[in-house]
């Protein structure tokens, strides 16, 4: 067998462990194999790369190899879960980035030996600006997420961002007409980046879980174009994997949120003041405290947990794992019920939930946990609002009309752990707050969690 045929074994290889580990994370008791198939892959894919471009000197790879070891062992050590969700969006930037530099680099140098064909500037030229746009796209997600960046764009914002965007295919094609010229390149590189905040700039935080998906997906896919202009086929098989993924994983949240990929990108966030909507509740707020909540779950025979981004903000992960410890040894049922947009991205509450060490089996999915409230003695919505909304069920002329929720007001009683009666992203009153079997108790959320368990240990 001669050495190519070795190379492309070892790439075929490699593609196999990526799609079994992509599989494998598919299920939560196999995720843990997944992510080892996935590694083992890429090491496969590094190694085979590095003795099929016979690099020889090593030295600047052993340096970024540790350059980056000890940065990813730095963020491991000191960001908390509660930061994934920025972590993640970093991520994003960072793979974009990558394929901006590494096509650029190859496409500059191919230029420069006048072998360039009309593939490989169509592939450069989609890198380029795919690239960029996920790269400041992420950064603006980073921000956001970190409520370090408040501004939320500029009268005109849609004109200027169609703008961009004509720009942007106009430099691309030109890219491809005339690729000698690698001013243009870069060009289509600083109206890339351009174009990612202009495209993320209004998006409000509640629809960061969508975002952040999208924006996976692009890393992904300039992944795989970066792939063709490297010829390297393995590139572009986990490009594609992870394009494919991240625009699946984005569609079915949209789905949840009962909204497209374009509402998302190009509506606006609402602008509310803070207790703008105190007066639509009047005095129909029926307030509680630790003490009456623990006397309901006392005599409950089934508990659901409803957690949002609240939950998140309040760290409250690990005093909600020892309620369910404390009712489960009191002969109660207690699941939790995870909506898909719950939180500021993909999968927040279930990683959160992870952390604090509750097992996946009690975690159930919308459609799951749905028909079983009728039968809930007591669920509990920590930091939730918009997920829970009724008005998305009743309300045709809603803003949320149609949004598939929780159905937490079909429960026996519901307990609503917030800090004040502040809206949610959509901006409008919650009905469920005012209902006759809702009580809220006004706290914060792990303390709350905390004087309930206090209140349930002293009997």
């Amino acid at each position: 067998m001669t050495v190519p045929d070795l190379i492309a074994l070892g790439y075929l290889a490699a593609a196999v462990l990526f799609i079994l580990g992509l599989k494998s994370l598919g299920r939560p008791r196999t995720a843990a194999r997944g992510n080892l198939l996935g590694a083992t892959g890429m090491f496969v894919a590094v190694v085979v790369t590095l003795l099929d471009r016979a690099i020889v000197d090593f030295r600047f790879l052993a340096a970024g190899v540790a350059v980056g070891a000890v940065v990813g062992a730095l963020l491991a050590m000191k960001v908390q879960m509660t930061g994934m969700p920025e972590l993640v969006a970093l991520f994003n930037g960072f793979g974009g980035a990558a394929s901006v530099l590494v096509a650029g680099a190859t496409f500059l140098e191919v230029v420069d030996l006048g072998n360039v064909d009309d593939q490989l500037a169509v592939a450069a030229a989609l890198t380029a600006l795919i690239g960029a746009v996920t790269f400041t796209g992420s950064l603006v997600a980073f921000g956001k997420l970190r409520e370090s960046l408040r501004w939320s764009g500029f009268a005109g914002l849609h004109v200027v961002r169609a703008a961009a965007f004509v720009a942007s295919l106009v430099l691309a094609t030109v890219v491809v007409v005339q690729p000698a010229s690698t001013g243009w390149f870069w060009a289509l590189v600083a109206v890339g980046l351009l174009l990612g905040v202009l495209a993320t700039i209004a998006i409000g935080g509640a629809d960061m879980p969508v975002v952040i998906a999208l924006l996976n997906a692009f890393s992904g896919v300039a992944a795989s174009t970066t792939g063709f202009v490297l010829d390297n086929s393995l590139l572009i098989i986990a490009g594609s994997l992870v394009g494919a993924s991240g625009l699946i994983l984005t569609q079915i949240m949209c789905n949840a949120m009962n909204r497209s990929i374009l509402d998302v990108v190009f509506s606006k966030a609402a602008v509310v003041q803070s207790g703008s909507h105190d007066e639509a509740y009047a005095d129909g707020v029926a307030s509680t405290s630790a003490e009456e909540v623990a006397m309901l779950l006392e005599v409950a025979s089934r508990v659901v947990v409803v957690p949002g981004y609240g939950m998140a903000v309040a760290q409250a992960q690990h005093a909600v794992r020892e309620l369910m410890t404390t009712l489960e040894g009191m002969g109660t049922e207690v699941v939790f019920g995870i909506h898909p947009v719950a939180g500021r991205m993909p999968g927040h509450m279930n990683v959160l939930l992870a952390e604090a060490e509750v097992d996946y089996e009690h975690l159930l999915e919308m459609d799951r946990v749905n028909p079983t409230f009728a039968q809930t003695d007591v669920t509990i919505v920590i930091g939730a609002n918009d997920v829970v909304n009724p008005s998305a069920r009743d309300e045709s002329d809603s803003p949320i009309a149609g949004m598939p929720i929780l159905d937490v007001d079909e429960s026996g009683t519901v307990v609503v752990i917030k800090r004040s009666l502040s809206p949610g992203f959509a901006g409008i009153p919650n009905p469920l707050f005012v209902a006759d079997n809702t009580l809220l108790l006004f706290a914060d959320g792990k303390q709350a969690v905390l004087d309930i368990v206090g209140a349930l240990l002293e009997g």
